[in-house]
């Protein structure tokens, strides 16, 4: 039995910012000299990595895509520290092997996602994430995905800055307009950061919330009271208009509404299309993002 405690262990995770059992596995691996369990986790690499582990990562790329018949499709964000990295053919691969494990695996989160065999590999999607950061030299972050089944149309907007699936219920889905039309639906939600698909979808909290506020502001206006929720009324009518995508003005041709562009192109291909469902991802949206000196930077740099 290596000679070492749980102390050892705590001491060892506090100066490398491995995990615990990280920890572990190397003072037992270097029987209890924390010098040499340093060594291994540096030979692993597990300890350079957790380094960068604890930067911030709040750029990379979101990114979608479907398989061949449109049956299957991934949204997926992956972060990095930089801008840069979502240029580099070596981050995109890693992505789409992601993405394409996601479509085909069906994993429930992104832990389970770490634990399976990367697409086109030999390694788990954990392994080869740890080779990324090595190699790259930046925390690579997977932060959060979604997988659809049905008919569904993919769109990456300013080269993965904003990603985004539609799902649709349709039997006009192996027509190439239908994905054009697709393709429209995906833009519009991309441009419009659309939140809702009908005003059934819109929460009740937030139309009380929205109410409350345009009331204040009616009253602050000069209104009298006894007329406010009339207006109101006509505000929050806006509000739908202007948040659910099936009652948006269709950004290309702003004479029809989502519904009516999808009722024209359902009946131009002969068929039926409903808008089922969508997911919206922008790249580092929440995270906070570390505010660089750059002036200090160099400064410290020439003491």
């Amino acid at each position: 039995m290596a000679a070492f405690t749980a102390q050892d262990v705590k001491a060892l995770r506090e100066k490398t910012g491995c995990g615990m059992m990280d920890c572990k596995k190397a003072l037992t691996n270097a029987d209890g000299d924390m010098d040499k369990a340093v060594d291994f986790l540096r030979e692993q690499g597990l300890a350079k990595q957790a380094k960068k582990a604890s930067r911030v990562a709040a750029e990379g790329v979101a990114y979608a895509c479907t398989n061949d018949d449109l049956s299957v499709g991934v949204v997926i964000e992956v972060n990095a520290e930089t801008d840069f990295v979502a240029k580099n053919d070596s981050f995109m691969d890693f992505v789409k092997a992601c993405a394409n494990t996601v479509m085909k695996e069906n994993p429930a989160d992104v832990e389970a996602l770490l634990a399976l065999q990367a697409d086109g590999t030999t390694q788990t999607v954990a392994e080869l994430l740890q080779e990324k950061v090595l190699t790259i030299g930046e925390n690579i972050q997977i932060r959060r995905f979604e997988r659809m089944e049905g008919a569904c149309v993919a769109y990456v907007h300013a080269g993965g800055k904003i990603g985004v699936l539609v799902n649709f219920d349709t039997d006009v889905a192996a027509k190439p307009e239908f994905v054009a039309y697709g393709k429209d639906v995906a833009m519009q939600i991309a441009a419009l950061n659309t939140q809702y698909l009908t005003e059934k979808d819109v929460p009740a909290d937030v139309i009380e919330h929205e109410k409350e506020v345009m009331r204040q502001q009616v009253i602050n206006e000069g209104k009298p009271e006894a007329i406010a929720d009339k207006i109101v009324m006509g505000k929050i009518g806006k509000f739908y208009k202007e948040n659910c995508l099936v009652d948006q003005e269709f950004v290309k041709d702003n004479k029809q509404t989502i519904k009516q562009y999808t009722q024209n192109t359902a009946k131009a291909l002969g068929g039926s299309i409903e808008i089922k469902k969508f997911v919206r991802f922008e790249k580092g949206e929440g995270i906070e993002k570390r505010q660089d000196d750059f002036a200090a930077e160099v400064a410290s740099m020439v003491k």
